[in-house]
Order: structure tokens, then C-alpha cells, then sequence
């Protein structure tokens, strides 16, 4: 695997850390690929604090598309940039098809520990060539969901993701996490992804620059730290964690961010 795809290691190893602590989320697949994997991580990936906010994305994350897939039942969903994430098998509601995507190589590992079925798909997919949406599934509307991939990509390059997502699925229910400008820009200093050698990542500070003569329009931004997860830890590390990943503060780096195809609203 390359920097980027060795980055998957990072949410995997807190999402396993934070499950086996019975708290925020239930994820026994991370446990035991982590257990297999033992991916060598160091310094601030291996911090408690960022494994509570792997955790806290992950279940944002999960909780949206469970909403999506009660919304949207027959939609289609994209995981696209999965890693090893057990999404798939985390939420609660059932779906009609599902596919997780990412790198050849990452899929190639990610195949000793899922099993495809009639409903559940894996494929190889570069996020960064628009060509290869065209090879996914068929469907009228797609739950797309970017967790941890946005930073990874220009903004023509994110624009061009969006573009054959729009033209190959007529509807669309996307949610994904960015860094803001100014977030990338100190990531450079201050960035658990640096451990495992990436050195660039990029920012967007208004998600309609990205859009632009699209369909896709912002709907609305969520907290990834929300109090009902954040008031799950231990009281000392409840009052840090909200010092430090809560607020204001914490939203000039970092955001969460829900698109939809303008006609996908009710």
C-alpha cells in the first residue's frame, strides 16, 4: 500500500480501541482486523483522543446513513474510500445493494475479511478518475458516503467525482468530512496522517466552489463530536476531549458537511 492507503490503519485502530471500551461504537469487525493486522502505528495516531474521535466520526457517520436508508430504502449505497470499515455491517437498517470502494490493493486486503453476497459488493475504484463511476451499479439514487477521502483530493478532482456520481445516478445523498483551508494547511504540522507519511492534504472553506454548475447543493453541516457521544466518556476525559474537539475552535479545521441533488429534497 502507498501513504494514503496506510492511513486506513489510523480510524481502524481507534474504532477498535474505543469498541473494546463498550462505548460510542459497537464494532467487533475492527477489533478483529486490527488484532490480525497489527499495523505498525506510532505517536499522536496512536492517542486515545483521536480514537474517540475516529469513534465519534464513525458512528456520525453510521447514524446519517441509517437515516439515508429510511429515507432513501431502494437508493443504492457508496461507500467509497472504505478501508476496512465494517459500515456494511454496523447499520441498522437494511439495504437493497451495497458497494464499498477503494484502491485494488486495499480491496485485495479488505477480501480476507468480507464476503461479497447478492446484496453486498466490493470494487476497485480510484476515486481521483471519474471514468471508473461509470463501471459501478445502476440505479436512480445513490447514499454516498466520503469518510476521510475529501482531503485526499483536489477540488477539480473532488468536482469531477461529483460530476459522474450526478450524471450515473440521477439522485444523490452525500456525506462527507473536509478540512477547512486553514485545517490543511496545519495538518502540515499537526496531522496523525503524517505518521504514516502523507505530507499534503487539501482544504475547502466553502463547499459550493466545489459544486459549481451541479446539481448538488449543500443541505446541511452536522457536529462529528456530538454531546450525546461525547457524554459517553469518563468525566476527566469528557472535559478535555470537549476542550480541545468541541466548538467553535475545532469547527475552523475541521467539518462535517450533508449534499443532496437539489430534487432529492421532499
Amino acid at each position: 500500500m502507498d501513504e494514503v492507503n496506510k492511513t486506513l490503519f489510523i480510524p481502524l485502530y481507534g474504532k477498535s480501541r474505543v469498541s473494546r471500551q463498550s462505548i460510542i461504537l459497537h464494532d467487533p469487525d475492527a477489533e478483529k482486523i486490527w488484532a490480525a493486522e497489527q499495523f505498525p502505528i506510532r505517536g499522536k495516531s496512536k492517542s486515545k483522543w483521536l480514537a474517540y474521535n475516529m469513534a465519534m466520526r464513525a458512528r456520525v457517520f453510521d447514524d446519517w446513513t441509517d437515516a439515508m436508508l429510511e429515507q432513501a430504502p431502494e437508493a443504492l449505497v457508496l461507500h467509497i474510500g472504505c478501508g476496512l470499515d465494517s459500515r456494511c455491517n454496523r447499520v441498522k437498517r437494511p439495504y437493497r445493494h451495497w458497494v464499498d470502494c477503494d484502491f485494488p490493493d486495499v480491496i485485495a486486503v479488505r477480501k480476507k475479511y468480507y464476503k461479497e453476497t447478492e446484496r453486498y459488493r466490493m470494487a476497485g475504484l480510484d476515486a481521483s478518475d471519474p471514468a471508473q463511476i461509470k463501471a459501478l451499479p445502476d440505479s436512480r439514487a445513490a447514499i454516498v458516503v466520503l469518510e476521510g477521502i475529501s482531503m485526499y483530493l483536489t477540488r477539480a478532482q473532488l468536482h469531477g467525482l461529483f460530476q459522474a456520481l450526478q450524471e450515473k445516478y440521477g439522485t444523490l445523498y452525500v456525506f462527507m468530512d473536509v478540512y477547512t483551508e486553514f485545517g490543511a494547511k496545519a495538518s502540515k504540522y499537526k496531522n496523525p496522517v503524517n505518521d504514516v507519511g502523507v505530507t499534503r492534504v487539501y482544504g475547502i472553506d466553502e463547499i459550493g466552489d466545489v459544486l459549481t454548475g451541479l446539481p448538488l447543493r449543500f443541505r446541511v453541516e452536522h457536529s462529528f463530536t456530538p454531546a450525546r457521544l461525547v457524554d459517553e466518556l469518563k468525566p476527566m476525559d469528557r472535559w478535555f476531549f470537549r476542550l480541545l474537539f468541541t466548538g467553535k475552535t475545532y469547527r475552523k479545521i475541521y467539518r462535517l458537511l450533508e449534499l443532496e441533488t437539489a430534487a432529492a429534497s421532499p
